[in-house]
């Protein structure tokens, strides 16, 4: 094990809130890299940087210069920075969140946007700003010799800001979204298309959740910097961009479900109160039978695809009218970046199309499609359990963890309708039922295939898939990113 590891996020694994008394309450997060950096061990050396998000953060960040106490920590090193608001808002929504993003995940309505002026150039100069203080807090707190683990597009620029201020460190970043392909990164202003390119490059490795991502970041630096690609050859799998004399490693790790924890999480007392309500709100048909479930868990980001999902449900009912009354859409969209407009306005969208169709179909005894908006772990967890069928149709991703997820918890087995631009594909399109996005027919058939598939099928299927899902742990994809970055 290396001696130092620092982690640098935009959120961190701990987050505050102030009591009407002043008191501060701290609540650990959860996901993938929270349980990663447990790996680690509690001996070990170990630092995250992150970022103070609320009020609460921020008052936390001023004890003693941001380092928060290892009680409210669960015994990690924690450095939290509190940074000026107004930059904080120009790096995270002016440029991670409404542009970074947004190429990535192929989002914009481009006769309309980008349009990248003088409101754009004050946002990026505030996530230059921003990077910039990862940067100097990370030089200031690894010891020498010590590895650097950057996580993701909020923090593009600071493998090669922390490289000029410390040289000795071992450097990796890593993108948890998917990387745009070279045609579409050009609509970022040339400019800021080379500076990212080139901060991440900074690192020793990077490193990306499947192979198609790495290769679209190493095209884009082939396309916009003129660097040299090589390695897909190599028996590791790795590529090496070269670029003004310095070779970046692209590496793939795809991150996994943690089964362990899912199954125990998912047989608690409150995950079983959660099932029976909603085994009330699905209820029975005509003939008394229990109805069939298609479920879905999403965040309202816009790449997840609500919308089109619920087209998709209401074009099967339309096309397929023996699945009415036997059937229900279990539609989980939890409100996402309300801050920005166009993610209210999706909001706002996907509870009217759900709406729609409740009013062509529903029946006294019969909700097509049973919508929650607030932010249910257990529920989740219920939900999971409950499934006959999980849609998960993303524009674009990353990977989709919820993919993975439901076929670890499935109590009776679960038909898979997968987008096929969900990184997750790689690794489950084999035993799922791959879809196109966009298509509304084509989901809409595949929703019928899953529904009227064998149980003997469904069950090998499931069995499958959660292996396949739970091939590389939270833990395991940490370690092998470490491991991986100090390897020749």
């Amino acid at each position: 094990m290396v001696s130092q590891v620092l982690v640098a996020s935009n959120r961190g694994p701990v987050s505050y809130s102030v009591a009407e008394d002043g008191t501060l309450t701290a609540k650990r997060g959860g996901g993938g890299l929270v349980s990663g950096l447990s790996a680690i061990g509690q001996d070990a050396d170990a630092v995250w940087v992150c970022a103070a998000l609320t009020e609460g953060d921020r008052a936390a960040a001023r004890r003693a210069d941001g380092a928060l106490p290892a009680e409210d920590t669960g015994g990690q090193r924690v450095r939290m920075l509190d940074i000026d608001a107004d930059t904080f808002a120009g790096a995270y929504n002016g440029v991670a969140n409404s542009v970074l993003w947004f190429v990535h995940h192929l989002l914009y309505q481009t006769p309309l946007e980008p349009v990248f002026d003088t409101e754009f150039e004050r946002q990026w100069a505030a996530y230059e700003a921003y990077n910039a203080a990862f940067a100097d807090a990370l030089a200031g707190d690894a010891e020498q010799g010590a590895t650097v683990m950057v996580q993701d597009y909020h923090l593009t620029l600071v493998p090669a800001l922390l490289r000029e201020r410390r040289p000795d460190l071992r450097i990796g970043h890593f993108s948890h979204t998917p990387w745009a392909p070279a045609d579409y990164y050009r609509l970022l202003p040339d400019a800021v298309a080379a500076d990212v390119l080139r901060g991440v490059l900074g690192a020793d490795r990077a490193a990306f959740l499947t192979r198609r991502w790495a290769e679209a970041f190493a095209a884009c630096c082939a396309d916009m910097l003129g660097a040299r690609v090589d390695g897909a050859d190599r028996p590791d799998g790795e590529l090496r961009v070269t670029h003004a004399g310095r070779t970046t490693r692209i590496g793939v790790h795809g991150l996994g479900a943690d089964a362990g924890f899912l199954r125990e999480r998912a047989h608690r007392d409150d995950v079983a109160e959660r099932m029976a309500a909603l085994r009330e709100q699905i209820g029975t048909d005509d003939s008394g039978a229990s109805r069939r479930t298609i479920v879905r868990v999403d965040r309202t980001e816009l790449s997840k695809n609500i919308v089109r999902g619920l087209h998709a449900f209401r074009r099967l009912l339309r096309d397929r009218p023996e699945w009415r009354d036997r059937v229900v859409h279990v539609a989980f969209a939890y409100p996402s970046r309300q801050d920005l407009a166009v993610y209210r306005r999706y909001t706002e969208e996907v509870a009217r199309v759900a709406d729609e169709v409740n009013a062509e179909f529903g029946t006294a005894s019969w909700t097509p499609v049973v919508l929650h908006v607030k932010d249910d772990f257990a529920r989740s967890l219920a939900a999971y359990r409950l499934a006959d069928v999980a849609l998960v149709n993303p524009i674009r991703d990353g990977m989709n963890l919820v993919a993975k997820e439901v076929p670890v918890v499935s109590d009776a087995g679960c038909a898979l309708v997968l987008s096929r631009e969900a990184g997750a594909a790689a690794e489950l399109a084999q035993d799922a039922l791959p879809v196109n996005p966009y298509d509304i027919a084509g989901t809409a058939a595949a929703l019928h295939t899953a529904l009227a598939m064998p149980f003997e099928e469904r069950a090998a299927r499931t069995e499958r898939l959660a292996a396949a899902a739970t091939a590389l742990p939270p833990q395991a994809w940490f370690l092998a990113q470490l491991d991986a970055l100090h390897t020749p």
